[in-house]
């Protein structure tokens, strides 16, 4: 049956029925990330207040609608079942009622307050509170106070449609079923006063709120402690007259408390002496609770609801500390690229400057090539061009393409074909170093350029002979593309920028694939290039640094290579980048407790590689995450501030980067949305390669597609390289 099934799907398929595409997982799996976390900061927002909340509040209105009996009545309003009744409080009794709470810093000392004389009072709680501070609510209920209703967002209810109002309740009752496991039938609304103030837009609302099944709760006294009169002001308001009953209107929360806590000993005690009871209100009335216990279904979905909230609070606070450590990250590096680029360029740059003696004597180049046809010519013909004595050797890795047979139908002088069956770019490298005939080996990509000048440039640092290795200046030279354009601004500021940096702190991760010399002797002491890892070149860089050798970068060394034009390329190649670069890490992790050049390379260079290679970049998209949220729910006008401010930064290091580079400013054009949107892609890579990591996952090498769009470079050393025709350049 399952077979017969297949063979129909397999039938219908190829007789051209639909298909149905799956997102793959490398790009479902961050998208669910992100809105994961974007669930959690709207979560936040809205417990916050941030989403979904109306600070209107309703100019007075005329109170002719408003039965007289309720105008003249007590604090305490029953609607329910087209009731219109009002009930005041017995003579010496006092009812404190505190609104806004639970807060996390005021509520405890007025729960401390209340215990110390053994009064009980109500709290009309807000469902934004009680949510993020249950445990406050379940000390209020153990400690025999009672609760009511404040919303949940502290709207002015007569402002807002029935089913906002019905909304309002239920997730404040929601909150309150997860915080303390009851429901609770006292209800105030919020911006309310006394009853002889009730208008025709307040009376609807309490009505429609007795419908529902709550008692509606105002005051007879009203301390105005969000003012904060003073404690004095405070006491004097709050005390009722000729030895009334009253309920008492303060505030746990929404700002300042403190007057009100020292009021409440004060107020408490005196009133003690002279008779008065502090009770709950239902207690003071000789009525039953207010409250009753939920159970079931409705208890669960109360405690997932706090459950819920409670993980985005923690989460967001993560992501707010991660913020804070990706800007500190961010300028930190910024500011280092800044100062320490400028030292590489002040000292290479200045007059008489040499690494030594100059280097003449002839180098050997290597060009590992596999399936190299469209660009192997281009590149063999821009090593012939060199100033520098070389020979050429092409490592052909089995390719499938003639590469090996368009080299050899060249007939150029010095250029050898060495072939071998498919083992990848480390066994082709090793190859063409064991059939090398010079102490310097120069190694290139297939489908990269030389200018005349960049062997002989590349080679210099040699006259120093504490140097191992070189890393050369790897130029994107089909840049015409949006993509492409994206990669240059990439090359010059995020690498060329950073190796400038790196060659000052000694900590050169990494000689590009596309432009490098070693020194053969280095190379041999460390075991040639493995295999351990998909970014060789990484690999073998830091082994030199931990074998006592200096990396440096020659900036004049000039190289024009074939950036990926999809972003499927793109992705392909960042990834086997991202993936190498943390296999290498944990290759090398050792040199981080170890003496001498390898603990220095291990406390310096490995964590600022993991830190700005590894860390920051897989924590950037909350940049965006965060400019999204404040975009929307605000505060927009900051947001776009701290953004544009940033930007500003990195356009100030980027212009800096092409000013050493003497590159054109017109790529700049496309750093702002290169920020946005390249940021996003480069945080999907990481992230698969994370999950590749710790799932033990084994990444193939993956080849690229060339085009052979990169030419012989034009203009003799600093120009663009002569690319296909029929392209529109960017900028």
């Amino acid at each position: 049956m399952a077979s017969r099934t297949r063979r129909r799907r397999a039938a219908h398929q190829a007789a051209g029925g639909p298909r149905r595409r799956r997102l793959p997982m490398r790009l479902l799996l961050p998208l669910l990330v992100l809105a994961a976390l974007m669930a959690m900061l709207m979560l936040r927002g809205y417990v916050h207040s941030e989403i979904l909340a109306d600070y209107r509040v309703q100019s007075p209105a005329s109170s002719d609608q408003v039965p007289k009996e309720i105008l003249e009545g007590g604090p305490v309003i029953d609607t329910r079942e087209g009731r219109r009744t009002s009930l005041e409080v017995p003579a010496r009794e006092l009812v404190l009622t505190f609104d806004d709470g639970p807060d996390p810093e005021w509520t405890p000392k007025v729960l401390d307050v209340l215990k110390k004389y053994d009064a009980h009072a109500v709290f009309f709680i807000t469902g934004t509170m009680a949510s993020r501070y249950p445990d406050l609510v379940q000390r209020m209920v153990d400690e025999g106070h009672e609760i009511g209703l404040h919303t949940f967002n502290h709207p002015d209810l007569s402002l807002q449609t029935k089913r906002r109002i019905d909304w309002e309740l239920s997730q404040n009752q929601l909150a309150l079923a997860g915080a303390a496991g009851i429901r609770t039938s006292l209800f105030r609304p919020p911006y309310s006063s006394f009853a002889h103030v009730m208008d025709n837009k307040s009376w609807p609302v309490t009505e429609y709120i007795g419908s529902r099944g709550y008692i509606t709760i105002v005051n007879d006294t009203d301390s105005e402690d969000w003012r904060r009169p003073g404690v004095d002001e405070i006491i004097r308001r709050a005390t009722p007259k000729n030895g009334e009953g009253a309920i008492v209107l303060m505030h746990d929360s929404g700002g300042d408390r403190s007057q009100t806590v020292a009021a409440l000993d004060g107020f408490i005690s005196g009133l003690k002496d002279k008779g008065y009871r502090f009770d709950t209100l239902t207690a003071a009335l000789k009525a039953p609770s207010a409250h009753t216990t939920v159970t079931g279904l409705d208890l669960w979905k109360g405690k997932a609801w706090v459950y819920a909230v409670q993980a985005s609070e923690k989460i967001t606070g993560v992501l707010v500390v991660s913020l804070a450590v990706i800007g500190v990250l961010v300028f930190a590096r910024f500011g280092l690229m800044l100062i320490l680029s400028a030292v590489h360029a002040r000292r290479v740059r200045r007059s008489g400057f040499a690494w030594g003696a100059p280097v003449t004597e002839p180098v050997s180049v290597l060009v590992p090539a596999y399936n190299e046809a469209k660009c192997i010519e281009k590149t063999v013909r821009s090593l012939m061009a060199s100033d520098h004595p070389i020979e050429v050797l092409v490592i052909d890795d089995g390719s499938s393409d003639g590469t090996a047979r368009i080299v050899e139908g060249l007939n150029l002088p010095g250029v050898r074909v060495v072939r071998q069956l498919n083992a990848g770019k480390p066994a082709a490298l090793n190859r063409g170093l064991a059939n090398a005939r010079y102490d310097i080996v120069v190694m290139m990509d297939g489908d990269t350029v030389f200018e005349p000048t960049t062997v002989r440039e590349l080679v210099q640092p040699f006259g120093d002979p504490r140097v191992g290795a070189v890393a050369g200046n790897a130029k994107v030279g089909n840049r015409d593309s949006l993509i492409g354009a994206w990669q240059h601004i990439e090359y010059v500021m995020g690498f060329n920028l950073d190796r400038r940096m790196y060659d000052v702190l000694r900590c050169m991760p990494t000689i590009p694939g596309a432009v490098g010399a070693f020194r053969r002797s280095a190379l041999e002491r460390v075991g040639g290039m493995s295999d351990d890892t998909l970014a060789e070149d990484t690999d073998i860089t830091m082994a030199l640094h931990r074998d006592g050798w200096r990396v440096v970068y020659a900036e004049k060394a000039r190289a024009w290579t074939e950036a990926p034009e999809s972003v499927q390329q793109l992705w392909s190649q960042r990834y086997r980048w991202s993936y190498g670069t943390m296999q290498a890490i944990w290759k090398h992790r050792r040199a981080f407790v170890e003496h001498g050049p390898s603990g220095r390379f291990g406390r310096v260079g490995l964590p600022l590689v993991s830190l700005f290679m590894v860390l920051a970049p897989l924590l950037a998209p909350l940049i965006d995450v965060f400019l999204l949220y404040g975009l929307v729910f605000g505060p927009t006008e900051k947001t776009i501030g701290a953004w544009l401010g940033v930007l500003a930064v990195q356009a100030v290091c980027a212009a800096y980067a092409f000013h050493l580079d003497r590159e054109r400013m017109t790529h700049l054009i496309s750093l702002p949305l290169q920020q946005i949107l390249y940021r996003q892609l480069m945080y999907v890579v990481l992230l698969q390669s994370w999950i590749t990591a710790l799932t033990g996952g084994r990444l193939r090498w993956q080849k690229l597609k060339r085009t052979g769009a990169v030419g012989l470079p034009g203009g003799g050393g600093t120009g663009v390289p002569q690319q296909m025709t029929g392209r529109r350049p960017v900028g």
